[in-house]
C-alpha cells in the first residue's frame, strides 16, 4: 500500500509566487527605464548622423532637423550648440536635457548630456 505524503518536493507555491513577482517588478522598472536610455540613443544617434553630413549642410539646417527630432522623441526641444573649428577641423553638436521618471518606491530625474563629433 502506498502511503500519501503531504510534502513534496517542489510543490512550495509560496515560492513561486515570490520568484515571479520579483520578475514582473524587475521588468516593470526596466522597461520603464529602459525607454529613456532609449531615446537618449535615438538623439544621439542622430546627432552623430547629422554631424557626418555636416560637410555639406549648413548648421541652420542641422540644428532644425535636431529640433524636430527631439521634438518627436522627447516631447521637448533642448537647445543645440554646433560648433565647428579646431585642428583637425571639426564639428560637435552637444546638448543636455534632464527625463523623470516617476514609478511606485522609484523617483528619478536622468541628466543627459549627449555629445557628437565628426572630421569636416
Amino acid at each position: 500500500m502506498v502511503s500519501a505524503r503531504r510534502h513534496r518536493r517542489g510543490s512550495s507555491s509560496l515560492g513561486c509566487i515570490f520568484s515571479l513577482a520579483l520578475f514582473v517588478a524587475a521588468l516593470y522598472y526596466g522597461l520603464h527605464i529602459g525607454e529613456v536610455y532609449v531615446r537618449y540613443y535615438r538623439l544621439l544617434d542622430v546627432m552623430r548622423f547629422q554631424a557626418s553630413i555636416a560637410p555639406v549642410v549648413p548648421d541652420d539646417v542641422i540644428g532644425r532637423r535636431l529640433r524636430a527630432t527631439a521634438d518627436s522623441l522627447l516631447g521637448q526641444s533642448p537647445p543645440f550648440r554646433i560648433s565647428r573649428g579646431g585642428r583637425p577641423l571639426r564639428i560637435t553638436i552637444q546638448t543636455e536635457y534632464h527625463e523623470r521618471v516617476d514609478l511606485p518606491l522609484f523617483h528619478h530625474t536622468f541628466e543627459f548630456k549627449p555629445r557628437a563629433e565628426a572630421p569636416l
